[in-house]
C-alpha cells in the first residue's frame, strides 16, 4: 500500500478530532494549533481545511474565521437515505468481487469484540468492518463518498452515545452480513446492511426524543 500523503494524513487526522468531538461543534479552527498538535506543516494543514469545508466539517465565516460545522440533527435523514441506497450497492459489489482473505480479515476483526468492549471499541470495529466491505466492493468513488457519509454518522454516534443502548447488538449484525458475503448472496446482505442502518437511525431519533424530553432539556 502507498504512503499516504502529508494533506491526506492531515484531512484523516482533524476530521477524526472532529467526529470523536476532541474539536466540538462551534469550535474555532486555529491552524497554529492543528500545525503544533499534528506536527504537520501549513500547506497539508491547509489543503485539509479546505476539503473539510467541501465535506461539510468546517463552516468559513468570512473575516471571522473557520468553525467546526455545527451538527442539525435535521441531517439525520438525509443522511439515512442517502447511505440507505449507497450501502446495499457496496454490498453487492463486494459479493462479487470480495474474497475469503477479505472475510477472514472481518472474522478476526469481528472475534476482537468482548462482553467488556466499550461503545468507542465497538463503534471502531464497525467503521473497520464498512471499510473492509467498501474495498471489497473496489470502487473508489462509491468509496470516498461512503467514507464521508459514515463520518457524518459517526459524529452522531459521539454525541448520543451515552443515549444509545448496549452496541453489541450491532456485532451480531455485522456477523449475520459476513455469513451473507461468504454464502455469495447479494440480496440478503444489501438487506442486512439497510436493516442495520434503519437500526442506528431508529436509535439517534430516539436518543434526541429523550434528550428533548428530559426535564434538563429546559
Amino acid at each position: 500500500m502507498a504512503p499516504i500523503s502529508l494533506s491526506e494524513q492531515a484531512y484523516r487526522d482533524i476530521r477524526r478530532m472532529i467526529v470523536q468531538l476532541e474539536l466540538a461543534p462551534g469550535a474555532v479552527i486555529r491552524e497554529d494549533a492543528l500545525q503544533s498538535s499534528l506536527k504537520l506543516g501549513r500547506t497539508p494543514i491547509r489543503e485539509a481545511l479546505q476539503r473539510l469545508v467541501r465535506d461539510q466539517f468546517v463552516t468559513v465565516i468570512p473575516r471571522r474565521g473557520m468553525y467546526v460545522s455545527s451538527i442539525d440533527v435535521g441531517d439525520l435523514a438525509v443522511l439515512y437515505e442517502t447511505r440507505a441506497i449507497l450501502e446495499p450497492y457496496a454490498m453487492r459489489l463486494a459479493c462479487v468481487r470480495g474474497d475469503e482473505a477479505v472475510w477472514d480479515e472481518m472474522v478476526t476483526l469481528l472475534e476482537s469484540a468482548t462482553d467488556s468492549s466499550s461503545p468507542v471499541d465497538l463503534l471502531e470495529i464497525d467503521r473497520q468492518c464498512r471499510e473492509l466491505v467498501w474495498a471489497a466492493a473496489d470502487n473508489r468513488f462509491l468509496t470516498n463518498q461512503l467514507d464521508m457519509l459514515y463520518a457524518h454518522s459517526d459524529r452522531l454516534w459521539h454525541i448520543y452515545l451515552g443515549d444509545v443502548a448496549d452496541l453489541h447488538d450491532m456485532i451480531a449484525e455485522h456477523r449475520a452480513i459476513l455469513t451473507a458475503l461468504r454464502a455469495d448472496d447479494a440480496d440478503r446482505a444489501a438487506e442486512l446492511i439497510e436493516a442495520h442502518m434503519r437500526r442506528f437511525d431508529e436509535q439517534i431519533r430516539n436518543a434526541v426524543r429523550r434528550r428533548l424530553d428530559s426535564p434538563l432539556a429546559d
